[in-house]
């Protein structure tokens, strides 16, 4: 044997003080290091999760709780683990030893027992246990190796979209923080609304995107510093429609939610948007939230071609919104959200050097 199997934890369990000193005598003389033993069948579940035992020498008759109700405890502790049991009993019945063996035992030794055989029984239930354990550890490894992967993938789609986004707000002459603060305007307000965690975690990382679709927009009209005329103006609303179709074609939440952000976040709530006229509820939440998130950003940040709206004449555009152009329940969230939506306007301020403006988000702090 090798000396993980002499250092293995083992738990003698027996009522009479005689046996149990005979194990123990037994088990150090053969180069067990780490024997416990009880006379109370009653200490068995604290000591096993205390001690993980690797083997448990059990007794059948004893009082106030028997072999057969240990094991049944001993399975409860260790649920589809390998449940590691040598029945030592003086009952030589072949119904006992059967009883024994369904109740989970894993090997039966009839008191008086040969010292040599006890030993070498032990040395096998070990070998067995050990490897169990190993095999069991190995699949926790491999799950954690699993784990981080599918982190590192998530972390890097996730990096990915952020720069599609940011793509897009360079060419509008945006600045990185805008995606930033709207993005976490949007979270505040999903969370606000009562949608779980996870949910409100998506919003925050696909509301990135929701202009992606002006890259397909020609230059002349989304760079033209003045009013843009009716057929520019048609040819900029397609920005949504295209934001929708490079986003489409992937199953995972995140790009469906960003999918529906980009193709809705331009709809009104009395019909009046654009690209497909949706009114109400027929209006995706994730587009209804970010759609006043992202116009409260817009009004209060300076732009080559307009001065930032004071926060108190932004907050009135917004309400006069309720009902024409925003959901009229989102307003009141945002209304009730916004002592932490100024906090974080005021952490992703406007800064004078653009590398400046982008370096938190590249680095994803927030």
């Amino acid at each position: 044997m090798n000396q993980e199997q002499y250092s293995a934890n083992i738990l003698i369990v027996d009522d009479q003080k005689p046996n149990v000193r005979l194990l123990q005598k037994i088990l150090s003389g053969a180069g067990y290091t780490n024997v416990i033993a009880t006379t109370n069948s009653l200490e068995v579940e604290k000591l096993h999760r205390e001690h993980e035992f690797d083997l448990v020498l059990l007794d059948i008759r004893m009082p106030k709780m028997d072999g057969f109700q240990v094991m049944e405890k001993l399975k409860e502790i260790e649920h589809d683990n390998y449940v590691p049991v040598l029945v030592l009993t003086a009952q030589n019945d072949d119904a006992t030893k059967l009883d024994a063996l369904k109740a989970g035992a894993k090997d039966f030794l009839v008191k008086p027992f040969d010292q040599n055989e006890v030993l070498l029984r032990i040395a096998n239930m070990l070998e067995v246990r050990l490897l169990h354990k190993q095999a069991r550890n190995q699949n926790k490894i491999l799950d954690q190796k699993v784990n981080e992967r599918t982190k590192e993938l998530n972390d890097t789609r996730l990096e990915i979209i952020r720069r599609l986004g940011r793509a897009a707000e360079f060419r509008d002459n945006e600045t990185g923080f805008h995606i930033i603060r709207m993005s976490k305007f949007s979270q505040l307000i999903a969370l606000r609304t009562g949608m779980n965690e996870e949910r409100a975690e998506l919003i925050l990382n696909a509301s990135p995107m929701h202009d992606i679709g002006k890259i397909g927009i020609p230059d002349r009209i989304l760079l033209k510093p003045g009013k843009l005329n009716a057929q520019e103006w048609e040819i900029m609303q397609t920005h949504a429609a295209i934001g929708a179709d490079i986003l489409s074609g992937h199953d995972s939440e995140l790009m469906i939610m960003a999918k529906e952000i980009a193709i809705s976040h331009h709809e009104k709530w009395d019909g009046s948007g654009y690209p497909n006229g949706l009114t109400g509820e027929q209006i995706p939440l994730s587009g209804r939230i970010v759609a006043v998130s992202d116009v409260f950003d817009a009004l209060t940040s300076e732009r080559p071609y307009k001065k930032a709206w004071p926060v108190e004449e932004a907050i009135e555009e917004i309400k006069r919104g309720a009902s024409k152009h925003f959901d009229p329940e989102l307003v009141e969230v945002f209304l009730q959200v916004l002592p932490e939506i100024l906090d974080v306007r005021t952490r992703y301020i406007e800064e004078d050097v653009h590398f400046d403006k982008m370096r938190v988000y590249l680095t994803g702090t927030s």
